[in-house]
């Protein structure tokens, strides 16, 4: 039996007292299988005992539930949290400004990790800083585990399995959105635009022989989506690279581009306007602090009601060969009900599911992580994968 094995817990949730992280909670509560062990982890020990108090009133075998106070200014008490689970799954961001710390103390105590982020200068910083120390150690650090970036990843791996793998791929994804955002998220996406210094990112490369890279669609009327689309600057599209580059699904020749697909012109216009505008306002401290103190506030997010009215779906369109495939990953309110889903399956499959995961270490995509294991957890639990024609 190794180390991780006698540890107390399977899975610690740190964040469980925000928004992201309180929905990943209940749904453990509520799905979890009772062997499960696990904990939840925050700054304020008061707010955690309320977080168990409400996990309770889904089932009360979460009186077992964990409790443990850590903080992200306190390396040690990070570290002892790390050391006593055998997977940490944080949903604490902006992952750019406290993501870091949290990566450490997982890598110093031999504990896989998962997270909800979807800001891609932190996966650039995970990739150059702590690609080599994490594969040493035999950590899985997994990030990117919510809405980004697994129905991407997972869609793209799903679709290609249903071509052949001696045939060029060239694959679109298109994605569709109706959905309101928490604080945190707004105040994440915002961060994203704050001009910082970028880490050299050793560029990802393909099993010899083969050829893999990211494409950018000219964007406008697409007859075969049904919808005005464009370029979406997501980390969705970089993570499909790496699992391309490492698993050999994805043909001798692969590229893929990813795409927001808009309900109408004046939609496209207005949202280009808006996001392009902030963006670029964002360059500016003064700026910046307005948008800031404008967002909602950290915790606050879309009431049950709205997010039962939520969706999203994301449509791919695949030419191997000739062959024209056409598939679709969807399900319901994205950023929050699927997120704390997938989070909750991740965590579970590298916890539970270890003897029938591939070998792997360091930063890696829920694809080249978990794979087959993850996508039948989900599918089991209701994100639809389905083949379209």
């Amino acid at each position: 039996m190794n180390d991780a094995e006698l540890r107390p817990y399977d899975i610690v949730l740190f964040g469980a007292t925000g928004f992201t992280g309180g929905l990943t909670a209940e749904y453990l509560a509520q799905h979890a299988p009772k062997q499960l062990r696990w904990a939840i982890a925050g700054r304020s020990r008061a707010k955690l005992a309320a977080v168990k108090q409400r996990l309770l009133a889904y089932d009360a075998h979460c009186a077992g539930v964990g409790v443990i106070e850590s903080a992200l200014d306190d390396d040690a008490a990070l570290q002892r949290m790390a050391a006593q689970t055998r997977v940490l799954l944080s949903t604490v961001g902006p992952f750019v400004d406290y993501g870091e710390p949290v990566v450490r103390a997982c890598i110093a105590a031999g504990t896989d990790y998962v997270d909800s982020a979807g800001e891609l200068q932190f996966l650039e910083l995970l990739w150059a800083r702590y690609a080599q120390s994490a594969s040493e150690r035999g950590v899985r650090l997994v990030p990117s585990c919510g809405f980004d970036a697994i129905p991407a990843d997972l869609g793209a791996l799903f679709t290609v399995r249903q071509l052949p793998r001696d045939q060029p791929i060239a694959l679109a994804g298109y994605m569709s959105v109706h959905a309101q955002f928490s604080g945190g998220t707004e105040r994440s996406a915002l961060k994203t635009w704050i001009p910082r210094e970028r880490v050299a990112v050793p560029e990802p490369q393909p099993r010899a022989g083969r050829r893999v890279r990211l494409a950018v669609d000219k964007g406008g009327w697409s007859r075969e989506v049904g919808a005005f689309t464009g370029p979406l600057e997501t980390v969705d599209g970089p993570i499909v690279l790496r699992s391309a580059c490492d698993l050999e699904e994805y043909g001798p020749d692969f590229r893929y581009a990813h795409n927001v697909a808009h309900a109408s012109i004046v939609h496209m216009l207005l949202a280009g306007v808006v996001f392009g505008l902030v963006r670029y306002l964002m360059r500016f401290a003064g700026w910046r602090a307005f948008f800031l103190k404008a967002v909602k506030p950290s915790g606050q997010g879309p009431s049950r009601e709205q997010r039962a009215k939520s969706w999203f779906k994301l449509r791919f369109i695949a030419n191997a060969g000739g062959r024209v495939l056409r598939t679709e990953v969807s399900g319901g309110d994205p950023g929050y009900d699927e997120t704390s889903k997938m989070l909750a399956h991740a965590a579970m499959c590298l916890a539970l599911d270890r003897d029938m995961l591939p070998v792997a270490a360091g930063v890696l995509t829920p694809a080249q992580a978990m794979g087959d294991r993850l996508l039948s957890r989900l599918q089991d639990a209701g994100l639809q994968f389905r083949v379209l024609t």
